[in-house]
C-alpha cells in the first residue's frame, strides 16, 4: 500500500473501532422485541453470500448442512447446548449472491422457510460488482431500496421476526490492495446503509469491522481473512463468536452467550 492508502486504512480501523461505543443501535432499549423461552421450537435461517455458505450441502445431509463458516459453528453451539428445545437451522447462503440474487429467490429460500430468527450478511458482491462489472452495478440507494424490500417481505409475513443484519467487510489483502480505495470507499457505504435498515427494523446490527479490528492487533488481517474478502477459520470464528452474543441480547435463553 501507498502512506496514503496505509493511513486510510488504519483510520478506517479506529473509526470502527470507536462506533461499537456510540452507536445507538448497539445498545439494548426497553423497546426492543425479545424472544423468551419459547413454547415452540425456533426455526433460524442464515442468509448471504460465500461467507455464509460455507460450502454448504445442497440436500438434507445433516452432516454438511450448515457448510463449514460462521453459521456452522454458531448453529452447532446452540444446538448442542439447547438439545432439548428442538431448535431448526437453514443456511441458504449462495455464493457470488448480490442483494439482487437474494431478492430474487427471497419467497423461496426465505419466506417459506418460516424463520422465527433470521440473520443477513450481504453486501461485498454489491461491491465487487461497482469494481470489476460498472455497467451491471447498483448505487448505494438501490441496494437499499432492494434490502429494505426483502427486509418488509419477511416482517409482513412474521411479524415478530427477530432480525440480524451483519456489516459487510473487506481488507488490503491479495488483490483486494489493488482497487483498495475504491473497496474501501463502497463498502463503508453499503455498511451505512445496513446500519440505517437496522435502526428502521429494531435488528440488531452484527458488527463484524470492529471485531476484525481488534483481532489485527494480535495478528494480521490476512490471519483472519485470507483473501481480504473470505475470512479462514479463525475468522469465521471470531464471526460466529459475536454472533452468538449479539443474538443472545434479545433471546432471553441464550443469555449464556452474552460475555
Amino acid at each position: 500500500m501507498t502512506d496514503f492508502s496505509r493511513r486510510r486504512f488504519l483510520q478506517s480501523l479506529t473509526l470502527a473501532s470507536a462506533t461499537v461505543f456510540i452507536e445507538p443501535e448497539n445498545l439494548v432499549a426497553s423497546e426492543h422485541q425479545y424472544i423468551e423461552d419459547p413454547e415452540k421450537k425456533l426455526t433460524f435461517l442464515f442468509q448471504g453470500d460465500s461467507i455464509t455458505d460455507g460450502n454448504r450441502g445442497r440436500n438434507t445431509d445433516p452432516n454438511h448442512i450448515m457448510g463449514h463458516g460462521y453459521a456452522f459453528s454458531a448453529a452447532s453451539r446452540i444446538a448442542a447446548d439447547f438439545a432439548e428445545k428442538d431448535l431448526v437451522f437453514y443456511n441458504r447462503g449462495i455464493s457470488g449472491n448480490k442483494v439482487t440474487d437474494l431478492q430474487k429467490r427471497w419467497e423461496e429460500d426465505s419466506i417459506a422457510l418460516k424463520p422465527d430468527v433470521l440473520s443477513i450478511l450481504v453486501g461485498i458482491n454489491d461491491v465487487a460488482a461497482v469494481i470489476q462489472k460498472p455497467e451491471s452495478a447498483k448505487s448505494p440507494e438501490e441496494f437499499k431500496a432492494i434490502y429494505h424490500d426483502i427486509l418488509q417481505r419477511s416482517m409482513t409475513a412474521n411479524p415478530k421476526l427477530l432480525l440480524l443484519l451483519g456489516l459487510p467487510f473487506v481488507y488490503p489483502v491479495g488483490r483486494v490492495k489493488e482497487n483498495w480505495e475504491l473497496w474501501s470507499r463502497e463498502v463503508e457505504k453499503r455498511g451505512e446503509v445496513v446500519r440505517k435498515l437496522a435502526r428502521e427494523f429494531d435488528a440488531v446490527l452484527i458488527d463484524y469491522p470492529s471485531v476484525f479490528t481488534k483481532a489485527f492487533k494480535r495478528k494480521e488481517p490476512a490471519y483472519w481473512i485470507w483473501d481480504g474478502v473470505h475470512p479462514t477459520i479463525a475468522g469465521h470464528e471470531l464471526m460466529a463468536r459475536e454472533w452468538l452474543k449479539q443474538v443472545s441480547s434479545r433471546i432471553r435463553f441464550l443469555k449464556k452467550y452474552k460475555y
